[in-house]
């Protein structure tokens, strides 16, 4: 059998020009084992919207989003996540956690019964850039089972030129074949689902899922692996500039206000979660957004609920009504419903991508505890420990089971797309802070005058004005004090912020009921940090809070 090539979705094949995408792309394919199968090479939005249609894949809402369910996985699957460890990787993954090991030759035979399963398909192929600084893109081949899939990675990386699209050699591919499901017994791995990353071979599988997260994820965890070789930070973090140019970067894990906070109409956004820290400044991994829509209105976050109704974005488990309006309101296919879109569908963007070395650097915290301090600024050594740690809380009411807070600690605030050990990327980010003398700070967004059930979450404008203290400057010569549980900085006065609230225990009713659930929490700390002492160096371990 051979393999038929077409750049466009009708239904008769058309041979492709020797030299052309299409006839490199289904020479990269034949390549790797894969014949027989239709190839539609890089098409266009309007394409894939026809192909997506045609093989019942989604609806078209009012105002133009195509529309998709993704049932059974509406998220990642981490657990279904392995790396292949070999003579490259053995001494360089952190295994464990996430960084879950498999063999060669498991990638090997699930790699050959791919490319058997596609004989006679449709696959769609994308070739494109993670990365908007031409010196450290990585050009990257997207071979898709399902249009969406294609349509979604368009709008999510960097979209070349039609000159580059004639050059462009990519340097990893990804196979994601939502239909084809693993045997564990025979494959190795968890369940049917699937996403094996193997850098020797530059290629990433995976199947049994249609969530489109995983192509970008995946691409996110190949970048984590090699830019630290380079030198380059990468980052789990959104990033904005001022009218004067000044950089500010937002880690933060979900529900801490990362998005929101980042999306400030004074600011330009630069990207809303992946980005590099190179030797001139910063660049987006990025070409487009992936933002949670649920409850999403267009008073609170304008620019983001506009692309809910624009033609080219892709709703993933949005609830469309009887009249085709989305239904951002509705959770019942799940909580985790999205949006992807260009970023240009944003108008308030850095067009290119990339901004200068950041002036500040901030890590966002949902705390439910109620013990964090709203703003506190941090040393060398507790950014460090902070950013290992990477602590928010789960809230009840957010998964099945959770009855009070519970601590959860992301390493890097991202662990499950960070391949090597902490303590590499946290040295790497430490470095990166030093030379360019930015500034860190601690912002809890979560609860306080008490915990979950008990106190209030934090005033959305309170934490605006000190972020807008912090990134002004304001707070360079404001005064501080040290708390007592974890070493701290908080300033005693803040514009625009009750100097009650700086400091939280002054907020709870009852101070001895904060410290016991101080110490609570610095226990909870100093127990997840334990798995890093061995690759970390004394003065960052030193920072461990206490709770005696």
């Amino acid at each position: 059998m051979t393999t038929e090539i077409r750049t466009d979705t009708s239904r008769e094949p058309r041979e492709a020009a020797p030299g052309t995408p299409a006839a490199r792309a289904a020479s990269a394919l034949a390549a790797l084992g894969i014949h027989g199968a239709t190839i539609h090479a890089n098409l266009s939005v309007p394409e894939l919207y026809e192909a997506a249609l045609r093989l019942g894949e989604g609806h078209i809402a009012l105002g133009g989003p195509l529309t998709v369910h993704t049932a059974p996985h509406t998220g990642r699957s981490p657990k279904d996540r392995f790396i292949v460890e070999d003579d490259l990787t053995r001494g360089s993954v952190w295994w464990g956690g996430f960084n879950t090991p498999t063999t060669p030759d498991v990638f090997d035979r699930l790699l050959a019964r791919m490319t058997e399963w596609c004989a006679g398909r449709e696959l769609f192929v994308q070739d494109l850039f993670a990365g908007t600084d031409p010196a450290y893109r990585l050009p990257v081949r997207m071979v898709t089972e399902m249009a969406y899939h294609s349509l979604f990675v368009r709008n999510m990386f960097v979209r070349p030129t039609e000159a580059e699209l004639d050059t462009i050699e990519p340097e990893f591919t990804v196979l994601n074949l939502p239909g084809f499901k693993a045997d564990p017994a025979r494959d190795g791995t968890r369940s049917e689902t699937f996403i094996v990353v193997n850098f020797t071979r530059r290629m990433i599988l995976v199947g049994g899922t249609k969530y489109a997260g995983e192509n970008k994820k995946g691409i996110f965890g190949v970048l984590n692996y090699l830019l630290p070789e380079r030198g380059v930070m990468p980052m789990h973090c959104s990033a904005n500039m001022g009218d004067a140019g000044d950089v500010a970067l937002f880690f933060g894990l979900s529900g801490t206000g990362k998005t929101t906070l980042s999306a400030d109409p004074t600011r330009r956004l630069i990207g809303d979660d992946e980005h590099g820290w190179t030797d001139d400044g910063v660049f987006n991994f990025e070409g487009g957004c992936y933002a949670k829509v649920i409850n999403l209105s267009a008073e609170n976050e304008p620019a983001i609920h506009r692309t809910t109704h624009m033609f080219g974005t892709v709703l993933e488990n949005v609830v469309l009504r009887g009249d085709r309006t989305p239904d951002l309101d509705d959770g019942s296919l799940t909580e985790n419903t999205r949006s992807a879109y260009p970023i240009d569908f944003i108008d308030n963007i850095v067009p290119e991508g990339r901004g200068g070395h950041p002036r500040h650097v901030v890590f966002l915290t949902a705390d439910a505890y109620g013990v964090l301090p709203p703003i506190s600024r941090l040393t060398r050594e507790q950014m460090m420990y902070q950013f290992i740690s990477g602590f928010t809380a789960k809230i009840p009411g957010t998964e099945q089971g959770v009855a009070e807070p519970q601590p959860t600690f992301s390493t890097c605030f991202g662990a499950p797309f960070m391949p090597r050990h902490p303590g590499e990327y946290a040295a790497l980010l430490a470095r990166k802070v030093e030379e360019s003398g930015a500034k860190v700070w601690l912002v809890n967004t979560g609860w306080t005058g008490g915990k979950y059930g008990t106190g209030r979450r934090m005033s959305i404008r309170h934490t605006r004005a000190l972020l807008d203290a912090a990134l002004s400057g304001a707070l360079d010569a404001a005064e501080f004090h040290e708390e007592p549980f974890f070493g701290l900085s908080i300033p005693a006065e803040v514009p625009g912020v009750p100097a009650e609230v700086l400091d939280p225990r002054r907020t709870w009713a009852d101070p001895e009921e904060y410290d016991r659930t101080a110490r609570k929490l610095a226990g909870m700390f100093r127990e997840n940090f334990r798995r890093f002492e061995e690759g970390v160096n004394p003065e960052v371990v030193a920072c461990m809070p206490d709770h005696g």
